[in-house]
C-alpha cells in the first residue's frame, strides 16, 4: 500500500492510492474514523484497520478521488522531531566527499555518523522549492530512502527492527554547502525552510520486505547524476535502527534518512550545483517519483 498526504477543496486529507496509481480512497471514509494526518495514523492504526484498506484494494473499486484532482503534498507534512540523518552512508559518497577515516582506527568498527536536519514543513513532490540563493550558491541535492518509523520504542534489537518500521519513502536532503563549511558542522546548511522534500508516498512495509535493495536514483533537468543501491549501504537499515535506539527512544512517525550515494553536485569537477529554474527528480521505483522545481 501506498500511503499519501493531499488537498481537496482546501482541505487536507490522508489516503491510500488505487492498484493503478491513478486514484485515491480516503482512509477516513473507508474505515468510519478521523484521523488528524499521517501521524496520527501512524500512531493510531490497528491491524484490523490495515486490513480493512488492504480488502479494499484488493476489491478494485473505483476509487472515490482521481490523483490529478488533488494536490499531492508529502506524505508527512510536520515531523515530530527534527529528521535523524545519517551521513556518508555509501562508500562511494564517502570517497567523494573526500573524508578519510583515521588510519589508526582501521581496525575498529566504523559508527554511524549522525546529525539532524530542522524542518518546519516537509516539502512534497510537485512543490516548488525556494533556493536562498542570497544565503549561499552551492546548492546540492541528495537523494536518499527514509525510514518512517511505525512503533515506539528502545534498545531495538536488531532482529527486531522490521516490527519498529511503518514504511518507506523517498528523501531530497537538499543542503547548502557553503554554509555547512562556514559553519564547521551540517545543521544550518541542512535546515533551511524547504530543504527536507519527501514523497510522492509512503510504501508500507510489507510491500519491501527486509533486506532492501532497490536502486536510488536522482536526476537534474533529467541528466541522471545519482544511481546507486541501498544494498551498498554501509550501515543497513536494522543496524542503524538498532544502534540509534541504544538510549534514544523512536516514536511512531519519525523519519531517517538513510544516506546518499555518489553522484551529488559537489562531487563533480568542476562541480554541478543546483540553479533557479532546474528540475530536480529523485526516484526509488518501488515508491515513485519525487520531482520539484528549485525556484
Amino acid at each position: 500500500m501506498k500511503f499519501i498526504t493531499f488537498k481537496y477543496k482546501g482541505k487536507f486529507e490522508i489516503g491510500i492510492l488505487d492498484k493503478k496509481e491513478e486514484g485515491v480512497y480516503l482512509i477516513n471514509n473507508l474505515l468510519g474514523k478521523t484521523y488528524r494526518d499521517m501521524n496520527d495514523f501512524i500512531r493510531g492504526h490497528s491491524k484490523e484497520e490495515l486490513e480493512i484498506l488492504k480488502s479494499k484494494l484488493r476489491l478494485k473499486e473505483d476509487a472515490l478521488l482521481k490523483l490529478d484532482q488533488v494536490e499531492l503534498l508529502s506524505p508527512i507534512i510536520k515531523p515530530l522531531h527534527d529528521i535523524i540523518c545519517l551521513g556518508v552512508n555509501y562508500e562511494d559518497h564517502l570517497k567523494e566527499s573526500k573524508m578519510v577515516l583515521d588510519p589508526n582506527d582501521s581496525d575498529k568498527e566504523q559508527k554511524p555518523v549522525y546529525f539532524s536536519k530542522r524542518a518546519m514543513e516537509i516539502a512534497g513532490s510537485g512543490q516548488k522549492i525556494k533556493g536562498f540563493f542570497d544565503l549561499d550558491e552551492y546548492i546540492d541535492y541528495e537523494a536518499e530512502l527514509a525510514i518512517i518509523i511505525g512503533k515506539e520504542g528502545r534498545d531495538i534489537k536488531r532482529e527486531d527492527a522490521e516490527d519498529y518500521i511503518f514504511g518507506y519513502s523517498v528523501f531530497n536532503d537538499l543542503s547548502a554547502r557553503k554554509l555547512q563549511k562556514d559553519h564547521t558542522q551540517w545543521y544550518k546548511g541542512k535546515s533551511l525552510d524547504s530543504y527536507s522534500i519527501m514523497g510522492p508516498s509512503i510504501l508500507h512495509k510489507d510491500d519491501l520486505p527486509l533486506p532492501i535493495e532497490v536502486d536510488v536514483i536522482s536526476r537534474v533537468n533529467d541528466e541522471v547524476r545519482q544511481n546507486g543501491n541501498t544494498n551498498l549501504l554501509i550501515h543497513d537499515i536494522p543496524k542503524i535502527i538498532e544502534d540509534f535506539s541504544r538510549g534514544i527512544s523512536l516514536e511512531p512517525g519519525d523519519i531517517i534518512i538513510t544516506g546518499t550515494p555518489a553522484g551529488v553536485g559537489m562531487g563533480f569537477n568542476p562541480p554541478k550545483y543546483l540553479k533557479a529554474g532546474d528540475k530536480v527528480e529523485c526516484e526509488i521505483k518501488e515508491i515513485g517519483k519525487l520531482i520539484n522545481i528549485i525556484e
